[in-house]
Formats: structure tokens, C-alpha cells, sequence
């Protein structure tokens, strides 16, 4: 497959989107249900955005690099540009965990643009240096370690394995070695904590995986198929397994990583077939247009959120809270005025996607 997969950057825009929807309600007091993340365990649509992109990072992974690799180019030198990229993106995270005021004792070191850096990392290494079957078997024996160390190696000063919020071992180890640098809003423990990156990483192999299938010779069709197919059996082993071991976004869990790609596969075969296959592409370009530059719009969404936040038009009043109030809440409903908050925040950031789209540039890091 040489041309551009559409479908992929369709899906890509989407879950940016998502992503910038589900985190700039016009108040956390009021959001609707599907727009919040699950208590701790079970999976709503908001957990679902993560992995989605994490997915698409893995199946971007084999058809960048693929090429590469399939060219001959040197080794040395993919993995300088891979080294490259990663930091760069986790500086962009540690930039916008800092943002504005970069105060090094408190600043969050882990973070979505710092899983992302570390997902994409380890998975592009593991990428260039085996063969698909080893790339399956370096994501189902993350996952099974994954689930020995969380329900059976005990937690130092607790005791018995467990898999509550603040006394399970990946808590203890991100205390143990990040402690004052967590979550704010937790300050034990980290949703992108150290542990659980290791399932992240099957995350994005999956997407790996499922880009030699789109890359393959295979027919559209029965690319079609395997989606489905193989999306329904790792929901249904997700599902299974989470009798077990609970499907849980902030733990990362196994289960969880099997029922989100699961979702994710269906969800790019359909994308798949109807734009690549069928050819309606002519509502894609606004996805597609944040989809080629998903990491600058996510970037710009956290900046702009922290100013509007900051900014002040009154003593106790932010311009986000004043927008809130006069532009929504004073004439819908609170939970309406909320999510047309994050609507109207999600179309502004729209504006530079369209812009750079249009004039064909992409910020590639």
C-alpha cells in the first residue's frame, strides 16, 4: 500500500478532538455521564480516547517506518530520528504539565505526551529490530506480565497484591520513585504512572500489528474482515479477562488494553472501508485536518486552556468562568452550557488545523 491512508487520519482527528472535547468542559461540575472517565473500573466513551490514539501511533509506526526499513535505510539513523522524536514529545509533556510557571519541585513528570513519547519509543525500537511474530509476542507477554506483578507480587508496607487506587504496586512505585511529581488531583498515584506503561506499549504494538494487515496484500475485503474478526475476539477475551483482572483506564489494565483495541480495529474498519474503499471522503477534511497535525492541536488545546484559565476579568473571576457564564450558562442549562463550552473550545481550535491544512504545512515531531 503506497497511497495515504485516509481513514487513519480521519480517525486520528477524531479522537484529537475527543481528547480536546472531553478535557475543556465549561465546568467539571457539569458533564454528562459518557463524556466522563469511569469512576475506576469499567470504560466509558471518554476512556476509549487514549488508547484510540495510542493504537494509531502503533499502526503509524509501520507504515512510516516500514518504508524505511522495507528501503534499506540505516539503522543507526531511524533510531537517532526515533530518540529524537520521543524527547521531543516528551518535552512538549513536561512543558504543558509546567505551563506557565514551571515550578520544578511540584511539576508532573508523567503525562499523556510522556506516555505517548515512551510508547512510541519502545514500540518503534521493538519495530525495526523483529518480525511480526516477535511484535506479537512482545505485546501479549507485556500484558501477562503486566497482570502477574499487579494481582500477585505483594506491595511493600501494604501487604496482599490488590488493585485499589492508592495501595496497588503501581502506586507504590510511582511514589516510590516520583513522588511530588504525580497528578495533582491524586498526588499518590498517576493514571500515566510508571507500571502501566508497560501495557500502553501492547497498546501501541497492537496498532503495529494491525498496520502490517492494512499494509498487506490481502484484499480490501478481507482486510475488512480481520478487523472485525479480530476486533470481536480481543473484546471478547478483554471481556473475559476481566473477570479477573478489571478493565480499568487508570491502571491500564490488560483487560483493558484487549477491549479498547478491540473497539479500535472495528472502529478503523469501518473508517477503512467506506473512505479508502468506497471513496466517501468528501466529510473527512475537517477530521483529516486535525488528524495530520493531532500533537500541535492537542499542544494548543493545553496552552489555551491554561491561559483562559488564568486570565483574569475580575477579582475572583477567570475568563474561562466569565465565558461560561455569559456566553452559555445564561441562557442553557448547565450541563448543556458545559459541553457547548468544549464544542465551541474544540471548533476554535479548528481554526489553525484548517489553516495549517490548507497551506500544506505539517509539524512533524
Amino acid at each position: 500500500m503506497s497511497k495515504r491512508l485516509i481513514s487513519l487520519d480521519v480517525l486520528r482527528g477524531i479522537t484529537i478532538a475527543a481528547m480536546i472535547l472531553v478535557n475543556d468542559p465549561g465546568s467539571w461540575e457539569y458533564v454528562y455521564a459518557p463524556l466522563r472517565h469511569a469512576p475506576w473500573n469499567g470504560c466509558t466513551p471518554t476512556d476509549l480516547v487514549f488508547p484510540f490514539f495510542l493504537f494509531m501511533v502503533g499502526m503509524a509506526i509501520t507504515l512510516a517506518l516500514g518504508k524505511r526499513v522495507s528501503a534499506g535505510s540505516d539503522t543507526k539513523g531511524l533510531v537517532l530520528k526515533i530518540l529524537r522524536r520521543s524527547l521531543i514529545l516528551f518535552l512538549l509533556g513536561m512543558f504543558l504539565s509546567g505551563f506557565p510557571y514551571f515550578n520544578l519541585e511540584t511539576i508532573r513528570i508523567p503525562g499523556v505526551l510522556q506516555r505517548i513519547a515512551v510508547v512510541y519509543l519502545v514500540c518503534s525500537l521493538i519495530f525495526i529490530n523483529t518480525n511480526w511474530v516477535s511484535q506479537f509476542r512482545w505485546a501479549v507477554g507485556l500484558l501477562v506480565i503486566y497482570w502477574i506483578l499487579m494481582t500477585f507480587i505483594p506491595v511493600p508496607g501494604v501487604g496482599d497484591p490488590n488493585l485499589d487506587p492508592e495501595t496497588n504496586l503501581g502506586a507504590w512505585l510511582d511514589r516510590l520513585l516520583l513522588n511530588g511529581h504525580l497528578w495533582s488531583q491524586s498526588k499518590t498515584w498517576d493514571p500515566e504512572g510508571l507500571l502501566s506503561t508497560l501495557p500502553a506499549i501492547s497498546t501501541g504494538l497492537s496498532g503495529i500489528l494491525v498496520g502490517h494487515l492494512v499494509k498487506s496484500d490481502q484484499s480490501d475485503e478481507r482486510k475488512v474482515v480481520w478487523l472485525f474478526v479480530g476486533g470481536a475476539l480481543c473484546i471478547f477475551v478483554g471481556l473475559l479477562w476481566d473477570l479477573a483482572f478489571p478493565i480499568n483506564k487508570a491502571l491500564w489494565t490488560s483487560s483493558f488494553v484487549l477491549y479498547t483495541t478491540g473497539i479500535a480495529m472495528q472502529c478503523l474498519g469501518i473508517c477503512y472501508w467506506f473512505i479508502d474503499v468506497l471513496g466517501y471522503k468528501g466529510w473527512t477534511t475537517p477530521w483529516v485536518a486535525f488528524g495530520i497535525n493531532a500533537i500541535t492541536a492537542y499542544v494548543l488545546s493545553g496552552i489555551l486552556a491554561r491561559l483562559i484559565g488564568l486570565i483574569k476579568v475580575g477579582p475572583d473571576l477567570s475568563l474561562k468562568l466569565w465565558i461560561f457564564e455569559n456566553v452559555f450558562n445564561s441562557w442553557l442549562g448547565p450541563y448543556n452550557a458545559s459541553l457547548a463550552f468544549a464544542i465551541v473550545f474544540v471548533l476554535t481550535l479548528f481554526i489553525p488545523s484548517w489553516i495549517m491544512h490548507k497551506k500544506g504545512i505539517i509539524i512533524k515531531v
